[in-house]
């Protein structure tokens, strides 16, 4: 079965709509996907009807954008097979989205200051689906007029990342939090990509809060991060996940459905096995 269970939509910060996104998806000979939106689960009705309609099993899916504050990184969580309404995601992200967009005007008003071209109107096209207004949005409108020469990355790197004149981290949800909140709507949360942060050592807690498993293939975590994975994964039952994080042509490295999948032979128990199957992985 091929899957993959780590994609956006244009809900949050892709520009492919869930449509686009569901078809491409048939295209490439799928089996299954996760709709995997940041903070939000508004696409996901849409997501699974379309799955129906053309033959690729779509699953509940969420990325919180949760922090570790102990020890201030970034942890962020993938929830699936949640209740539809999803009342504790939806009640705990909310205030992170509003808290996102307050976040993009400003850097839009320091663009503007810094001399580039760019107005709110632009950006508003660009997230008039979003849950909320993401860098990627302000990135596409000023590729589009030139700048950077067309290198997202490079100018993601010259205007958003640490200590460029644009970054400025938001407050996220606590990690713990995160997981509380999909496991209350009946959810299974996997850690998304612990090699993008380092944060294996946040693991031993993350499992009393309920976590299921950890995302194992990523493109952010690398041979040694996935050793380190599938040896924690001989010492409990959970669940190992794959996704390619796609995000249409916002800055994607790897596209929808380029995973390797999770087998049963990666799994050392029955118990592990079967719960990646209900995953569709």
């Amino acid at each position: 079965m091929r899957s993959d269970l780590h994609v956006h939509t244009h809900f949050s910060d892709s520009n492919f709509s869930v449509r686009r996104t569901m078809e491409l998806a048939q295209k490439r000979g799928l089996d299954c996907i996760a709709i995997t939106d940041h903070d939000t689960v508004a696409g996901v009705p849409m997501a699974l009807a379309l799955g129906q309609s053309l033959g690729v099993k779509c699953l509940p899916g969420v990325e919180i954008s949760g922090f570790d504050f102990q020890r201030q990184k970034k942890a962020h969580i993938l929830g699936y097979t949640f209740c539809l309404d999803a009342p504790s995601i939806t009640e705990l992200c909310s205030p992170l989205l509003k808290r996102r967009r307050e976040n993009a005007l400003w850097q839009i008003e320091m663009l503007i200051k810094l001399g580039y071209s760019i107005t709110l109107d632009e950006v508003l096209e660009k997230s008039q689906h979003s849950a909320s207004i993401y860098k990627p949005h302000l990135l596409a409108v000023l590729l589009e007029k030139g700048y950077g020469q067309s290198d997202y990355h490079t100018l993601y790197q010259t205007l958003f990342s640490k200590g460029a004149p644009c970054a400025r981290e938001i407050l996220y949800v606590d990690v713990r939090d995160a997981i509380r909140a999909v496991k209350k709507d009946g959810g299974i949360a996997i850690f998304a990509h612990p090699g993008q942060q380092d944060s294996f050592d946040l693991i031993d807690e993350l499992w009393e809060c309920g976590l299921d498993g950890i995302e194992l293939h990523h493109c952010d975590n690398s041979t040694e991060d996935k050793e380190r994975i599938l040896a924690l994964a001989e010492q409990r039952p959970m669940i190992l996940t794959a996704g390619s994080d796609f995000h249409g042509n916002y800055g994607s490295r790897v596209e929808l459905g380029d995973v390797p999948a999770t087998h049963s032979p990666l799994f050392g128990s029955s118990e592990r096995t079967t719960a990646c199957r209900n995953l569709g992985t």
